[in-house]
């Protein structure tokens, strides 16, 4: 048996590499090798992996996501259609998802970007937030990440909801489902965070309607894809004041070129896609018992729908 990882970036391979061997050191670890010869792989631990690779793999039994998203996998046209596909789920991931959040969150509760603005011009003013009862936060989203943020935010007694596919019960605040429970859920929507997968439905829902939707002045925290993100619909939107502000993790093209405008618009924290990051230690002992349940025909934790893309 061999475990292929697969990503384009060369500067991590070398850790993960180390990370997988600790875990499985009677087998055959290779990082990103040439198709000939690995008729013996039988699992791919990848980010972003070249288009047709994972096709050439005749014995391949699972593909492992060394991230949330799988938007990178679904990415590729020859991706093999009966091959199932696994998330990363683990408690690191959740952790500092759930951190970024709430920190984002609470920034922008407290105001602390026209703090910023008053500090830099030696102004001692106080101002005054509405309490959270009265701070209405709304996730889009209740997989593992958003749910944990859900949790974490109902300790501070913010007023959420939440939007998601389908309808569900959930215990911290009012959920809007489907394409008609949309507009409802951003009307009373004073903080909106995404935590959507990114997939055909999802793409580009962060727009100019959507923004309309949103009560005037309302924050957008995007930690979840950039291209659930109209760029320019956001920058009209923070320009007519529609929006008072945005927190934005993740972006259509990354590293965000210099000179984007997002770099110098004043009401946009940028972050560089660090809100959750993964650590190949913790990762290969997450991928290492889903490997070991796969053995003994135990249902897999983070199994992807792939007629859902998530």
């Amino acid at each position: 048996m061999a475990i292929l990882f697969l990503t384009p970036s060369v500067n991590s391979a070398a850790r993960w590499a180390d990370g997988l061997r600790k875990e499985f050191e009677d087998e055959d670890i290779r990082i990103n090798s040439g198709p000939e010869g690995d008729a013996d792989v039988e699992f791919a631990v990848v980010w972003k992996p070249p288009p047709g690779r994972l096709a050439a793999l005749p014995n391949l039994k699972v593909i492992f996501s060394i991230g949330a998203g799988v938007d990178h996998v679904f990415a590729d046209p020859d991706l093999p259609k009966d091959v199932p596909i696994v998330r990363l789920i683990n408690e690191t991931l959740t952790t500092q998802m759930t951190e970024y959040v709430v920190m984002n969150v609470l920034w922008h509760h407290r105001e602390m970007d026209d703090y910023a603005i008053l500090a830099a011009a030696e102004t001692w003013r106080h101002l005054h937030p509405p309490r959270t009862p009265d701070r209405r936060v709304g996730i889009m989203g209740l997989g593992v990440l958003g749910s944990a943020a859900g949790d974490a935010l109902a300790r501070f007694g913010f007023s959420l909801a939440a939007w998601t596919r389908e309808p569900r019960d959930w215990p911290l605040g009012e959920v809007f489902s489907g394409p008609e429970g949309l507009a409802p859920f951003l009307g009373r929507t004073d903080i909106l965070v995404c935590q959507l997968p990114l997939t055909p439905e999802t793409t580009g829902i962060l727009n100019a309607r959507s923004f309309a939707a949103l009560p005037q002045g309302a924050v957008l925290i995007n930690a979840a894809r950039g291209g659930h993100l109209v760029e320019s619909d956001l920058l009209e939107a923070l320009k007519t004041g529609r929006l008072k502000g945005a927190t934005l993790d993740v972006f259509a093209d990354e590293p965000l070129a210099p000179g984007h405008p997002f770099w110098s618009c004043p009401k946009v924290r940028v972050t560089p896609h660090i809100a959750s990051l993964t650590y190949p230690d913790a990762a290969a002992r997450t991928i290492a018992r889903n490997i070991a349940r796969f053995r003994a025909g135990e249902p897999l934790i983070g199994l992807v729908d792939s007629a859902r893309e998530y």
